[in-house]
């Protein structure tokens, strides 16, 4: 089974090239223009066992708006057409990850059907350079495209960094626990209605 994928996507804003190979070891290699989301990109790589390529060139001299939406959109893209028919798979995945006082909870739904609830309240509104509310557009993006419903809960946390990592840690590891083949599931649909 390849479970692998490139998509590219071209705006008056960006450009965009994303490379994803579900059955991965966790390889990263990103050129996006924003540091802080390249960190976090690379904990979803790490602990979801995905190999995850990603060039982008943004209108970053506006803000970073465009491209971090666009980021989402286009690995939302791009892991949709990885994923396949999802036969096989475990659909459903959960991860709680710490670090130090920073606590998040991910679950996720390859359902098929968009939906994110989002539910962090980061201590300040930037890390580093990076503006924080930015999360919320490339995780909107990425589930619109992806077609999965997402919940992402920062349980609690004081330093805005961990909150960050632990949710893109829980990520990577929901997503990881949801791509499994399950081998007693063989080749079926993980889905009463026989198709997500």
């Amino acid at each position: 089974m390849n479970r692998s994928a490139e998509v590219t996507r071209n705006t008056l804003e960006t450009r965009i090239t994303v490379r994803v190979d579900l059955d991965g070891s966790g390889k990263a290699a990103f050129q996006t223009g924003l540091p802080f989301l390249d960190h976090m990109l690379d904990q979803v790589a790490r602990h979801g066992l995905v190999d995850l390529g990603i060039n982008a060139e943004g209108d970053l001299h506006i803000d970073a708006h465009h491209t971090a939406e666009d980021l989402g959109i286009t690995l939302g893209q791009a892991f949709a057409k990885a994923v396949g028919d999802k036969k096989g798979i475990r659909r459903y995945g959960h991860a709680y990850v710490p670090l130090d006082e920073a606590l998040s909870r991910v679950v996720i739904d390859l359902s098929g059907r968009p939906g994110l609830e989002y539910h962090i309240e980061f201590t300040r509104a930037r890390i580093g350079e990076f503006d924080v509310d930015l999360f919320r557009e490339f995780f909107q993006g990425f589930v619109n495209h992806a077609g999965v419903t997402l919940h992402i809960d920062n349980l609690r946390g004081i330093n805005a960094h961990h909150q960050a990592e632990t949710v893109f840690k829980a990520f990577g590891r929901a997503l990881r626990m949801a791509l499994e083949v399950d081998p007693r599931m063989g080749d079926a649909m993980p889905s009463t209605k026989g198709s997500l």
